[in-house]
């Protein structure tokens, strides 16, 4: 079963060893993570299901990593010391894979080093978990309504599983919200972001799904999007409360934190 659901960020100035004096500028997003921190572990799960954009991709199908253990590191940014170790439940994993490799197109990869899209979740939300089991699943290229089939399907295989399920959706909103964004000014990246914290609010999932792609595209927030409705897809039909943590955008990105409080 589900017993949590959250939208996390993933800069990596997170992380004290990368972010140090810059730290300050995401005290909101800080604060908020460690309140879902909390929440995530009083729910006690036994697998923490992650999804995004991001590691081994592919254009056309949905990837699940089935690397038996996987590694967090962020010496990319200047981080050597920041290390984490998780076990994959790969036995879930060949379940999502047996289950819908007949309707969807679902491959598996075997990554070992999981980059910042996914470690900075981790980083945040479960070292007070030690012997919590990860599944990585990453988003496609594929269209909006197969991005909520999937999420459909992986529901249907978590109920069968008897498992506490806490469920992750990584992404950063638009990277184009204002002239100094690392993207460039975009005007759709503030009515993309608008939308879904307004959207969020009132649960109107149907308009989330019926979104114009030229305005994710535009905003360059097409991966958050499809990892939005990926995270409905398993949600929709739960009993939730939407309660935004915090947003905020100080480099031109935006930062959300949402617990979908079941």
């Amino acid at each position: 079963m589900i017993v949590f659901a959250g939208l996390v960020p993933h800069p990596p100035l997170l992380i004290p060893e990368v972010g140090k004096n810059n730290l300050n500028s995401l005290k909101q997003t800080i604060e908020s993570y460690q309140r879902l921190e909390q929440d995530l572990y009083a729910s006690k799960p036994e697998v923490l299901l992650l999804l995004g954009k991001f590691g081994e991709t592919s254009e056309q199908a949905f990837v699940i990593n089935q690397k038996p253990k996987v590694k967090v590191e962020f010496k990319n940014f200047g981080d050597l010391l920041t290390k984490l170790e998780f076990d994959t439940d790969l036995a879930l994993g060949y379940k999502i894979r047996e289950a819908t490799e007949t309707t969807l197109p679902v491959i598996l990869s075997a990554q070992e080093n999981l980059d910042y899209h996914v470690g900075v979740a981790l980083y945040a939300l479960a070292q007070h978990l030690p012997h919590i089991k990860i599944v990585n699943i990453v988003s496609s290229h594929l269209d909006a309504q197969m991005h909520v089939k999937f999420g459909e399907e992986i529901k249907e295989i978590i109920n069968q599983s008897g498992k506490r399920i806490a469920v992750i959706a990584s992404c950063d909103l638009s990277p184009k919200l204002s002239h100094e964004s690392p993207a460039g000014f975009a005007p759709e990246g503030q009515e993309f972001d608008q939308l879904i914290l307004k959207k969020f609010a009132s649960k109107d999932f149907k308009a989330l799904l019926e979104l114009n792609p030229e305005i994710a595209k535009k905003a360059e927030a097409e991966n958050a999007w499809k990892t939005i409705l990926l995270l409905f897809g398993l949600i929709k039909n739960l009993n939730y409360t939407p309660e935004q943590l915090s947003y905020e955008a100080p480099f031109g990105i935006g930062y959300l934190v949402e617990n979908f409080r079941l």
